[in-house]
């Protein structure tokens, strides 16, 4: 997971595809999912050279965490595809998964501060577009 100047193809400003998200600590139903297609034309690996995979210009989600809980957030993906996952945090930091949930499927758990999340989906062939949904918890058992 490390830090990188992101490059100008991507627009980490740009209206999210899914749209916003507000979540508290406490948030319910947990977990929060969003249906969307993973996937895009961008190398992932221009956000961050730790990430993997093609996603789209924009982020697919944003989430505002408005505040600060006694439990990490696990952000994940389920899909029948190869999948990444992008996290841009608050802090201008980075976070990149490709296999750290179940199967081929990613996971990032933060311990969050407030702030502005930036998250985008991949998948592995430039252009290609796959069903998925986000999940995004406090509870943290597998």
């Amino acid at each position: 997971m490390a830090a990188a100047t992101p490059a100008a193809a991507q627009n980490y400003n740009g209206t999210p595809n899914y749209g916003e998200i507000n979540l508290s600590a406490g948030f319910t139903p947990d977990p929060y999912l969003q249906v969307l297609r993973a996937g895009g034309g961008y190398a992932a690996s221009n956000l961050s050279s730790e990430c993997q995979g093609y996603v789209t210009e924009a982020p697919d989600v944003r989430l505002y965490w408005n505040g600060k809980g006694s439990l990490p957030i696990k952000i994940s993906v389920m899909a029948n595809a190869d999948t990444s996952l992008i996290v841009n945090g608050p802090g201008g930091e980075w976070y990149c998964d490709d296999d750290g949930g179940d199967g081929t499927n990613p996971l990032v758990l933060l311990n969050a501060v407030p702030g502005r999340y930036e998250i985008w989906i991949g998948t592995y062939e430039s252009g290609d577009s796959r069903p998925a949904v986000l999940s995004i918890s406090e509870v943290t058992n597998f």
